[in-house]
């Protein structure tokens, strides 16, 4: 390809668009994955990001903005989850199962049940290429509220998600801290619907945080390495997908897939090769 080709992405208002989407909504998920990871809260990104969606009907039938309604049914997701697992047998894992479940299963029936405009399968997938300025202007908003708040408190956070007895009697506030990331996951959830949608926010909650875990083993390294990651895969995704004739957000999740396999084939040859050495000089 010629240079003139390599550029031609760039020359498209729409591009250009998804490009800024991709660069604002890496920061605040990029962070958020590694406390996700590192708390083993997979499954509660992927509750809170399904749990949305009959927020975002609710909020179109009463004419309120859909992004109150997808915050509002990701936070009532998060705390549902938290009291049932705390006051009941079943484990947190299960409840969060059956709750985000549960709410996705509502949405759908809200969906159909009412006449709207909206497209699901945008609000499902995303729709990059037709981000508006408002959307951009609240994606940065959200954005930079989240990532100040990570960045401020990360210790704290990390306290808290290790050993929350040592946190509280630190004098840290937990359950502000607890509820506190819950928020913030919410937030980032509502403003990454534009850009990947409800499926496949999960791929940006957690694909970054695994491929800088299994890259250093030290947590506030951790947090920058996953911005580079996520913002280099998401832009790198999109720059892809303008000459593949594809979908921006799929195709931003395949190249998370990748650089995760590619890390973990790492991982494990150095794994090998310190078992190796370590038998050489016993031997020795």
């Amino acid at each position: 390809m010629d240079t003139q080709t390599l550029l031609q992405p760039f020359a498209f208002g729409f591009m250009q668009n998804a490009f800024l989407i991709s660069i604002i909504v890496s920061v605040p998920t990029a962070l958020l994955s590694c406390f996700l990871v590192m708390k083993g809260w997979a499954l509660m990104g992927d509750a809170v990001s399904h749990a949305v969606l009959p927020g975002i009907v609710l909020a179109y039938i009463f004419g309120i903005p859909l992004l109150l309604g997808a915050f509002a049914a990701g936070m009532t997701c998060a705390v549902a989850t938290g009291y049932l697992s705390s006051n009941s047998r079943v484990k947190e894992d299960t409840v969060m199962g059956v709750v985000f479940s549960g709410m996705f299963g509502l949405g759908i029936v809200l969906y159909v049940a009412v006449e709207t405009n909206a497209h699901l399968d945008h609000i499902l997938f995303g729709n990059m290429l037709g981000v508006e300025p408002h959307e951009l202007r609240t994606a940065a908003i959200i954005s930079a509220v989240v990532a100040a708040m990570l960045v401020l408190k990360w210790k704290d956070l990390l306290l808290q998600s290790f050993d929350p007895a040592q946190a509280q009697a630190s004098g840290l506030p937990v359950k502000a801290l607890h509820y506190g990331l819950l928020a913030g996951l919410s937030l980032t959830i509502v403003a990454t619907l534009s850009a990947a949608g409800l499926i496949l926010a999960i791929g940006l909650l957690i694909a970054p945080g695994a491929i800088a875990f299994l890259l250093v083993r030290k947590f506030s390294t951790m947090l920058w390495l996953s911005v580079l990651i996520c913002m280099g895969s998401m832009l790198l995704g999109t720059y892809a997908s303008f000459f593949l004739d594809s979908a921006p957000a799929p195709t931003i999740v395949l190249v998370l897939t990748a650089f995760f396999l590619a890390a973990f084939v790492r991982r494990q040859v150095q794994t090998r090769r310190a078992s190796r050495r370590r038998i050489s000089e016993g031997q020795t």
